[in-house]
Parts: C-alpha cells; sequence; structure tokens
C-alpha cells in the first residue's frame, strides 16, 4: 500500500520539475533570439547612419559619391575613343583622318566622277548636234516638198502649154492639103512626129502618109505602132 502511494506521490513531482527545466530552457533561448535580433538592428543603424550622412553631401552637390563610378567612367576608353574617331572623320572631313586605302577609294571614285562627268557632256553635245541636224534635215525635207509641188505645177503648166501648142498644129496640117503636109513631115523630127500624128484624126493622118516617103511613112508606122502597145505614162509610173 505504501508503495503504491509513493509511486502516486513521486510521479506528479517528476512532471513538475520537468515542466519547470523546460520553462527555464525556453526563457534562456528567448532572451537570447531578442537578443540577436536586437543587435542586429542596431548594427544596421549604426551602418545606415553614415552612409545616409555621406550620400547627402553628394545629393547636395549633384556628384556621385565616393567610389562609386557613372555609366561614362564605366565605358572602356577604347570604346569610347573609336566612334569619336570615325565621327569626327565624317563630320569634319579632315583628310589626316583617313587610311591610304580610303584616300585612294576617294581618288578612284574622283577620277570615276570626272569620267562619267565628261561622258555626260559629251552625250548631251551629241544631243544637242543631232537634234540640231534632224531639225535641219526636217527643214530641207519640208523645202523639197515644197519645190516638188513647185516643179510639178510647172510641169503641168508646161504639159498644158506643150498640148496646146501641138493641138494647133495638128489643126493646121489637118487643114492643110495633103502633099503639103507630107512634105513638112519629112522633115520633122521623129519625136515631133510621132507626137502631132498621135493627136491627128486617122482619117485627116491617111492621106497625109501616102503622099509621105515609103521609108520615113513605114518608119512612123512602126514607132505609132509601139507607142499606142504601150500603156498611158500615169500607168507606167504607177507600175
Amino acid at each position: 500500500m505504501k508503495r503504491i502511494f509513493s509511486r502516486i506521490r513521486f510521479l506528479p513531482l517528476t512532471i513538475f520539475a520537468a515542466t519547470l527545466m523546460l520553462t527555464v530552457k525556453i526563457g534562456d533561448i528567448w532572451d537570447g533570439f531578442d537578443g540577436h535580433i536586437n543587435g542586429t538592428i542596431q548594427v544596421s543603424e549604426a551602418i545606415a547612419q553614415p552612409a545616409e550622412e555621406d550620400a547627402k553631401p553628394a545629393a547636395k552637390d549633384g556628384q556621385p559619391a565616393a567610389g562609386e563610378k557613372t555609366a561614362e567612367q564605366a565605358v572602356p576608353a577604347a570604346l569610347k575613343d573609336e566612334p569619336q574617331g570615325q565621327i569626327s572623320k565624317l563630320i569634319t572631313n579632315d583628310p589626316t583622318l583617313l587610311t591610304p586605302a580610303e584616300i585612294d577609294l576617294l581618288q578612284q571614285l574622283a577620277e570615276r566622277r570626272q569620267v562619267l562627268e565628261s561622258r555626260e557632256q559629251e552625250f548631251e553635245i551629241r544631243t544637242g548636234l543631232l537634234a540640231a541636224a534632224e531639225s535641219r534635215i526636217d527643214k530641207k525635207v519640208e523645202e523639197l516638198k515644197v519645190l516638188r509641188e513647185t516643179i510639178s505645177g510647172l510641169i503641168k503648166t508646161f504639159d498644158a502649154q506643150q498640148d496646146a501648142k501641138l493641138l494647133s498644129l495638128v489643126k493646121i496640117y489637118e487643114n492643110m492639103k495633103p502633099k503639103e503636109a507630107a512634105r513638112i513631115f519629112e522633115a520633122l523630127e521623129m519625136d515631133t512626129l510621132l507626137e502631132v500624128a498621135e493627136r491627128m484624126k486617122e482619117r485627116k493622118l491617111a492621106p497625109i502618109m501616102a503622099k509621105m516617103d515609103p521609108e520615113k511613112a513605114r518608119d512612123m508606122t512602126v514607132e505609132l505602132s509601139r507607142l499606142r502597145q504601150l500603156p498611158p505614162v500615169g500607168q507606167q509610173a504607177g507600175g
């Protein structure tokens, strides 16, 4: 009985002691964690205060803080200088900034440009000369057309006059006696004789040819036959 009683009283004591020890341990852990946090905050504040003091003059003066690099300072010098040199060459066109190859290329381009300009000038001169020649040719063509029309008109006038003269002769020969007309026909040139005979009426021409020299009359007959077989002059020209 005593053993059971002693066990019952000893168990609560053991639980109480263990709980008390656990409470002490938790308090020590919390105190250590709280001190660590407070120390960290104090250190951060101590570091932040000098940084703020250094940043205020820099912001006031408009200059970056010591130890910091601007974007311009961070660019390598080689990368800064090379584009500036190229831009300087493009802006100033300074020949001293060009390489020998670039100078040679520029000289070749200048020579090529001179050649092209010379060819263009020569082409313009030739074009002008050709236009002037074409203008003169057109003018000559117009003059020739006018001259042709003038000559054609003169020929028509001359032919009309000749026809009038021949018709007058034809009437004269038709009204003459055949023997007298035959004597005149024998003295005429064959071309003139044919022109007159072509325009005479057959009944008037036959008595005259009968009185002519037989050989002359035969030659005139052959030529008249040949002329009558030929097409008219207008058809010959058209054919």
